[in-house]
């Protein structure tokens, strides 16, 4: 699919979602951007698309809620016209030792319910005009079937429920379409990460070094633009998958 003069819905544009939809608009797409708090961020990529000719709108929903799910996909078709990609990227990464119910459910609602009740509610619009992308996302751990790392118990089921839920939307939704994943690692350094903890990222990693949002948006071009590629769970992890 050609971005060019298609709309993208792109939910938790922050940080990486924003160099992500930077990518779109280079290529003429039109952006919805979803945002449950970080408006200055969704504001931000409004502007930029805007200045560089390109339309955008930002939309505040809590992506476990069905109700605003659905509005905001009904408000980018009002305000946009279409939806032709839907980019989930919405998730909470949240370390729980001691995991309760009340971790679990947030977990499961906003990295996995999350993803399948966009992916409905677009799929029917899609389905109407007879083609689009979805564009999932996971993490390199599940997708290696590798839970490396103690505390993350409700994160990381959700992320294999992620994994999962693409490859049946998948066979679900073709051929119409094309459903994706991009399991990231080492792409961007956390705020609080110690150099310590930095070094050894960097020698787990056999490229060594930290990857970049450049590379996700890349990996999510590659995604959309492909016409014969469905039900793939993508590693963009420099090699860390391999240590």
């Amino acid at each position: 699919m050609d971005p060019n003069g298609k709309v993208a819905v792109i939910t938790g544009g922050a940080r990486i979602g924003q160099v992500v939809a930077d990518a779109l608009v280079k290529r003429g797409c039109a952006l919805a951007l979803i945002y449950r708090a970080s408006r200055e961020a969704a504001e931000k990529s409004v502007a930029s698309a805007k200045a560089a000719g390109v339309n955008a709108v930002a939309i505040q929903a809590d992506a476990r809620d069905p109700k605003q799910i659905e509005a905001a996909v009904n408000e980018t078709v009002r305000a946009l016209g279409r939806l032709d990609i839907l980019i989930n990227m919405a998730a909470t990464y949240i370390k729980t030792p001691n995991p309760t119910e009340a971790d679990w459910n947030d977990a499961i609602d906003s990295n996995a319910k999350s993803v399948f009740l966009f992916s409905t509610h677009a799929a029917r619009i899609m389905k109407g005009v007879g083609a689009g992308r979805i564009l999932n996302f996971s993490d390199w751990l599940p997708v290696s079937e590798r839970p490396r790392y103690k505390n993350y118990v409700p994160y990381y089921t959700s992320k294999a429920a992620v994994a999962a839920l693409t490859e049946s939307l998948a066979l679900e939704l073709a051929p119409e379409i094309l459903v994706n994943a991009i399991a990231p690692g080492p792409i961007l350094a956390p705020p609080d990460i110690t150099p310590e903890e930095t070094a050894r990222v960097i020698e787990a990693t056999p490229l060594r070094r930290w990857g970049g949002a450049e590379e996700i948006a890349r990996a999510a071009l590659f995604l959309i633009e492909t016409e014969f590629v469905t039900g793939e769970c993508i590693r963009v992890d420099g090699g860390r998958h391999l240590s």
